[in-house]
């Protein structure tokens, strides 16, 4: 485990330099999720584009990211512990399952909260 403790600036950074690089993946997946029921689903949602419902669809993609910063709430206390070196070379299966999370929760609330409404 780690010998040495690390000061909070480095695991500030160190938390910053993983976490959003992958935001950009994050964001392009769950946009591909949305593009991907709009196209599958089209002659349904054409009525649905509207400026209120991309404005709706701006302020959930916000949400959406700011769930991403949950991430921080873990990483950066485990990074604290004598786990920091494991949990660094990791971590990425935090992004996996938090991404397949969002991926689900995106589909279950385009299914049942948007698409029997439009």
């Amino acid at each position: 485990m780690t010998s040495e403790p690390v000061g909070f600036r480095a695991i500030i950074s160190d938390a910053l330099a993983y976490w959003e690089r992958w935001r950009i993946g994050y964001n392009l997946v769950l946009g591909a999720i949305v593009v991907g029921w709009l196209l599958l689903t089209w002659p349904h949602f054409r009525g649905a584009l509207t400026w209120s419902s991309l404005f709706a669809l701006f302020v959930l993609a916000v949400l959406a990211n700011a769930c991403y910063c949950a991430a921080y709430l873990i990483d950066i206390p485990v990074q604290y512990s004598s786990f920091r070196d494991p949990w660094r070379r990791r971590r990425w299966v935090l992004w996996a399952v938090g991404m397949a999370f969002a991926a689900v929760l995106a589909c279950y609330w385009i299914a049942d909260e948007i698409y029997p409404y439009v």
